[in-house]
């Protein structure tokens, strides 16, 4: 989970077999985020569970909207995607950064509790390396 100057507030490290979006409640839990705040994620994360979770927690959901079979995606939910989209991107840069800066293109240690100790070890990388323009721009 990022924040709105592009740092990881929180890591959750799953099975490879197990949905994300099955866990979007713990990393909730791991961040005050506050009343209102807007939650932008892609569509793996679109569903009533996830909906009412954020309803619940008073939060706004910016979850693109996924089409089904044989229910394209109306003209107001393409809109909103492309929107939802331009803010984002920043989530996809923090991964595609961690990817590129760090050669990290999956797990390298055999185990969850390894595993997750990397993905921690990479984001306070990742936020040490990023902190100095975000204090620089002033944001």
């Amino acid at each position: 989970m990022e924040s709105k100057e592009g740092l990881v507030l929180a890591v959750s490290t799953t099975k490879a077999s197990s949905h994300d979006s099955a866990h979007l409640q713990v990393l909730l839990d791991k961040v005050e985020l506050k009343v209102g705040s807007r939650l932008y994620a892609d569509k793996g994360y679109s569903g009533s569970p996830n909906e009412t979770l954020l309803k619940n927690k008073v939060l706004k959901s910016a979850i693109q909207k996924k089409a089904t079979r044989n229910n394209p995606l109306s003209p107001t939910a393409i809109r909103f995607n492309r929107l939802v989209a331009k803010t984002r991107y920043k989530v996809e840069r923090v991964f595609g950064s961690i990817k590129s800066w760090f050669r990290s293109s999956g797990a390298r240690y055999i185990g969850l509790a390894k595993a997750y100790t990397q993905h921690i070890m990479e984001a306070i990388a990742y936020n040490l390396y990023r902190s100095p323009n975000i204090i620089l721009k002033g944001i």
